[in-house]
């Protein structure tokens, strides 16, 4: 329970909360839920630094051989593969550097070629 200590200002009493201890627990879930979601999601198994690749045709090679062979997908492997690279660029929003949000772009283009959308 939180104590109620008050102080004395030359002008105003002011009413101020203080807390007891702090706990300092160490977290076991990840900080994001963004990155809980894409280790945890049902959606893909994917390789380590897949959005960091430099070629955006190495990057929808590496999302559809991940959607094709993943055990954890509920729909189909162009969905899935499409979707986590789109949530990937949603969860980066204004901190995702121009040069790589283009390149993640033209790597929905290259994944709709490899899975034969286009």
């Amino acid at each position: 329970m939180a104590q109620v200590r008050k102080t004395t200002h030359s002008r105003k009493t002011a009413t101020r909360r203080t807390t007891g201890a702090r706990k300092s627990a160490k977290r076991t879930t990840p900080k994001r839920w963004s990155q809980r979601v894409t280790k945890e999601s049902d959606a893909l198994d994917l390789k380590h630094g897949v959005f960091k690749l430099t070629s955006p045709r190495k990057i929808a090679a590496s999302l559809k051989r991940s959607a094709e062979h993943s055990s954890r997908r509920k729909a189909g492997a162009y969905r899935s593969a499409l979707s986590m690279l789109t949530f990937y660029i949603n969860r980066a929003g204004k901190t995702l550097p121009k040069t790589q949000r283009t390149r993640l772009e033209k790597a929905k283009v290259e994944l709709k070629r490899a899975f034969w959308k286009e």
